[in-house]
């Protein structure tokens, strides 16, 4: 994990670094009026700022040269109300700001969580759950910073150390050249930093991304971390990857501190310089004491500003880095390209599902994972897809809703090509039970009524019934309003997967996916779900993807897969008698169930 040798390029950086986060700026479009009022307001406040080493010098000059007592009360007086009307101006820029950085932040977020909402499983699963958390959160409220805090200094600063050095030409030629000579030494290190300091902040965050995706597989897998006694090693694991994150925050933070350190040094000379030259001046009768005052007031504004204009250059920094992460995931293209025609008249007279020649490679793999698949299902008839782990069940069933596009050939549905369906028009015609069953918090009610919002009592019911999660629902002391956490954790595996077939059938799709979806269940109520699918009114198209040979045997075709192809099709008898994968599967788990076969 060495950090010494990181090469830094400086003209990409500026480039394209800065051009990235531009592409985020289009969210602050709706607040173009703060926008405008909060660095004007700022500005506002900082001229009032500039005049009062002017007051100062004059009290000193005029009030207690003179010894005028009512020219000093009325200088202080009007200080005062410069203060006051600063204050007013300062509050109100803040407001402004502030305002329109959470609602640019507001913004912003909907948009990155509409764009990943609209990729497919292919990019998600590239992506990384970690990875779009962080950015979700982390990356935007540090944009959010950034935003807020250009509103308010990134013209104010400059404006008080352009115009401080401005005023003091007012004041003495000759000592304003001491603010000509040490301005652009502090621009030099100030903008020197923030360009070093850019690239360090994105290795900062991307460290922070792997502590996230840690500490998020170590909280979702806490049993079975506990159950095999690896707690020693996923702690010294993240001990490791939290170090590398401290030692890339220890090493940027160096960087951005010299800032303060050489700052102070620079203004510190200069006003040294001010001092003596000052003080000649005075001697030689060209300015007055209060002269000298105003100036060095003047480069104390300018420290002043100089730490705020540091403390948002760093600031800025980060948020430019966490802005080039955010629109990296933005530039993100979903591979799945939306049909934009209107349905069109179908054919029905054919078969309703046709996979032709189908194949599928998933980004990154060199290989298929499925090959030559060819076979037809009619309207409402029962497919089994069965077949060894790996094989390549679910990547099959996943086509037809278009999770993913096949790499060759193509899929019909009521003889339309799947891709040139409008998403939306697709996946309603289609419900999908997968694997891990999904619930969101809420009451079960709620979790039903994702399938179809206007669903009736009757039509919730009969799901229940149908998915053999009725008796259990009812046996709640609440029924269908009973509250589940978060991923239904307080129901069992197999209440999950019966709510989860329930909602599907909510649905009332025209094709119905369980993909493993019943693995959680025991054999009897697998088999008291299996025939009232059967008896279904209006019954769907049903795809059963399943491990074992009885949650298919009753199929009207069986699909046998192995490593990514049809080795196998056929009814139950047929694939006994001439497929040896299936006759494998079958009698294995015969043996295993002694002889049942779970019937």
């Amino acid at each position: 994990m060495e950090l010494e040798g990181y090469s830094i390029n400086l003209e990409t950086i500026s480039k394209s670094g800065m051009e990235e986060m531009k592409k985020l700026l289009v969210y602050l479009k709706d607040y173009k009026k703060e926008s405008i009022l909060a660095p004007l307001f700022k500005m506002l406040e900082a001229t009032f700022e500039l005049l009062v080493p002017l007051v100062v010098a004059s009290i000193i000059d005029v009030g207690i040269g003179n010894g005028d007592r009512a020219y000093i009360i009325k200088m202080c007086l009007l200080m005062v109300v410069l203060g006051i009307i600063g204050l007013v101006c300062s509050v109100t820029a803040q407001f402004y700001a502030a305002k329109a950085a959470v609602g640019f932040a507001t913004r912003l977020r909907h948009g990155l969580f509409a764009h990943i909402q609209s990729l497919s499983f292919a990019e998600i699963d590239t992506i990384g759950t970690s990875t779009m958390i962080t950015r979700m959160t982390s990356d935007i409220n540090q944009v959010q910073s950034g935003v807020n805090l250009v509103l308010r200094l990134f013209l104010r600063s400059p404006f008080i150390v352009f115009g401080a050095m401005i005023m003091a030409f007012t004041v003495d030629v000759k000592a304003a050249f001491v603010f000509v000579g040490a301005i652009p030494l502090l621009s030099i290190v100030v903008f020197g930093i923030m360009l070093i300091s850019i690239p360090l902040y994105k290795k900062v965050q991307e460290a922070l991304d792997k502590v996230l995706l840690h500490t998020r597989e170590n909280l979702t897998g806490v049993r079975v971390i506990r159950a095999f006694g690896m707690e020693e090693t996923e702690r010294e694991q993240f001990a490791e990857s939290n170090l590398f994150l401290l030692k890339m925050q220890k090493y940027v933070g160096k960087i951005s501190a010299l800032m303060n350190p050489v700052t102070y040094v620079i203004i510190n000379g200069a006003v040294i310089a001010l001092i003596w030259i000052g003080g000649v001046r005075v001697y030689e009768g060209v300015i007055t004491q209060g002269q000298v005052v105003a100036l060095v007031s003047y480069m104390s504004q300018i420290l002043v500003e100089l730490i705020k204009l540091a403390n948002l250059i760093i600031t800025v920094t980060k948020a430019i880095a966490c802005g080039n992460r955010i629109q990296a995931v933005f530039e993100i293209e979903n591979s799945l390209k939306e049909a934009t025609e209107e349905q069109k008249e179908t054919k029905t007279s054919g078969p309703q599902i046709l996979f032709e020649n189908v194949g599928l490679t998933y980004p990154g793999n060199s290989e298929e994972s499925l090959a030559d698949i060819d076979f037809a299902v009619c309207k409402g008839e029962t497919v089994g897809v069965i077949g060894g782990t790996g094989s390549g069940k679910t990547s099959l069933v996943h086509l037809i809703p278009r999770f993913y596009d096949v790499t060759r050939g193509r899929i019909l549905i009521n003889g339309r090509d799947v891709k040139d369906y409008p998403m939306k028009e697709l996946r309603k015609q289609i419900a999908i039970v997968l694997q891990k069953s999904v619930l969101f918090s809420g009451t079960i009610r709620e979790n039903l009524l994702w399938g179809r919002a206007e669903a009736t009592e009757e039509e919730l019911g009969e799901a229940l019934r149908i998915s053999q999660a009725q008796e259990f629902v009812e046996k709640k002391e609440k029924g269908l309003e009973t509250f589940l956490s978060q991923g239904g954790k307080n129901l069992s595996g197999g209440q999950r997967q019966r709510l989860a077939i329930a909602r599907a059938l909510v649905k009332k799709p025209e094709i119905l996916i369980m993909d493993d979806s019943a693995s959680a269940l025991d054999f009897a109520t697998d088999a008291a779900l299996r025939k009232a699918l059967l008896e279904m009114k209006n019954k769907p198209t049903v795809f059963i993807v399943s491990q074992r040979a009885a949650s298919v045997q009753q199929a009207d075709k069986i699909i046998v897969l192995e490593d990514g192809r049809i080795v196998g099709m056929g009814t139950h008898k047929e694939l006994l008698q001439d497929c040896e994968v299936y006759q494998e599967i079958y009698y294995s788990q015969v043996e295993k169930n002694d002889g049942k076969g779970g019937r």
